[in-house]
């Protein structure tokens, strides 16, 4: 695709940005319009998929039937069923009459269904059959349909590890996933945060009639900084307040800015995830993930390292071979080298095991004194706090539900359980 074409397929649907994973996102989408086969577009709530399905529609040779998008997640469980696939008379109380689901009226069209992680596993049963059989059969009704619908869904969970839990049908998942679309993040995007911000706070401008705001350089800085969990929604909402309550001056710093951004952290490390589904409701910050990965790997380094000390002790030339070629991973307390006891009796390297001889103190390097900690044990309990203070934080947040405050600390709910015991976590 050249650039004018891209940036074509831009002006015609309003995207605004030239971040390198939007402009790809764009490319697959008008690749796979002329076809007729299923997309998933995935990425986080807000960051704009429903414009990607309209590519996909615009751009293909259905341009011309009917396009209808769905909240799957809006839907009740009850009704979903009958909203999709239609129902005869008589099938449930107040069912009056025979009605079309969206499926039979989308035939020849393009049906969108957002949120597709939300449906109830018969649903889902019953979609698996539109896609693979072109056919569908009304609620309350034993006759097949035929209708011929290309579906786009997208969704903003991790539908792998929704197919682990049980959630969603490992074989729907498949045959959805035919050509996926991820769509990047706003905090992913660099500069096109600014881009958007100006073209927010113009269109405002000229439909209310004021001037249009202006950010200073450190306020820019400011906005690329950002982590925007809501996406592109949370940008728009902060531009027009912006835009109607900073009447006096409307060059903006800044300090100005800070007051309409919630809980400002400047976006300084990388997205611990990605589709792998990091809390979207801003829950913890990645710092305080990151505390718990330091914690874990000192933790397996610890173990390791007594298990090497415990070989070293019992005469496994391993063990000794990796004590003295790296000393420094083996320091007591006091920063000192490992030293080696000289009144224990060991195997002889030329005797059975049997064999014993004293060590003098010419002949020390075979066993390691691992009398004193190998460790510092003051990080580990910084580290140890802190991963108190997360799961205290989650079981707050979650109403002591210790299901769902495991499921947000990324453990199990035996682990959690262990760990309220061992830090002796009063629940609320």
């Amino acid at each position: 695709m050249t650039p004018q074409e891209l940036q074509s397929i831009k002006s015609r649907f309003g995207i605004i940005g030239n971040a390198p994973a939007l402009n790809y996102a764009i490319q697959v989408a008008a690749q796979v319009a002329p076809t007729d086969l299923t997309v998933l577009i995935t990425g986080e709530s807000g960051s704009g998929k429903e414009s990607f399905s309209k590519i996909i529609h615009s751009l293909s040779a259905r341009k011309h039937g009917t396009f209808i998008a769905i909240n799957c997640g809006a839907i009740p469980e009850g009704t979903i069923d009958s909203e999709l696939f239609g129902h005869e008379k008589g099938s449930f109380t107040g069912a009056d009459a025979a009605r079309k689901g969206y499926f039979e009226e989308t035939n020849h069209g393009t049906i969108f269904l957002d949120e597709i992680g939300e449906l109830p596993l018969g649903t889902q049963a019953r979609l698996l059959r539109v896609l693979e059989n072109r056919e569908f059969i009304r609620v309350g009704s034993s006759k097949p349909q035929k209708t011929d619908v290309r579906v786009v869904a997208a969704t903003n969970v991790n539908l792998l590890q929704a197919v682990e839990r049980g959630k969603f049908r490992e074989d729907l998942y498949y045959r959805l996933n035919t050509v996926p679309i991820f769509v990047p993040p706003l905090r992913d995007r660099g500069e096109d945060v600014v881009l958007l911000f100006r073209k927010f706070t113009a269109d405002f401008s000229e439909r209310h009639r004021i001037p249009p705001i202006r950010l200073t350089d450190d306020a820019r800085q400011l906005l690329m900084g950002y982590r925007f969990p809501g996406n592109i929604r949370q940008l728009k909402n902060i531009a027009e307040q912006v835009s109607i309550l900073e009447v006096e001056d409307r060059t903006v710093n800044a300090e100005r800015l800070a007051r309409y951004i919630p809980d400002y952290q400047p976006n300084t490390t990388p997205s611990l995830f990605r589709d792998g589904q990091p809390h979207a409701d801003g829950a913890f910050s990645e710092r305080e993930i990151l505390y718990k990965v330091l914690f874990d790997l000192r933790r397996d380094v610890t173990d390791l390292k007594k298990l090497f000390l415990e070989m070293a002790q019992n005469g496994g030339s391993t063990g000794r071979d990796i004590v003295r070629e790296n000393p420094e991973l083996f320091r007591n307390v006091n920063g000192e080298e490992p030293h080696f006891a000289d009144t224990r009796l060991l195997p002889s390297p030329n005797q059975g095991q049997s064999g014993v001889f004293p060590l003098n103190h010419d002949d020390q390097p075979d066993v390691v004194d691992i009398t004193a900690e190998p460790e510092d044990d003051t990080d580990s309990l910084s580290l140890e706090r802190q991963e108190k203070e997360m799961i205290i934080k989650a079981l707050r947040k979650n109403n002591n539900r210790r299901k769902y405050a495991a499921q947000a600390l990324g453990i199990s709910e035996r682990t959690l359980y262990r760990k309220i015991k061992e830090y002796g976590i009063e629940e609320e």
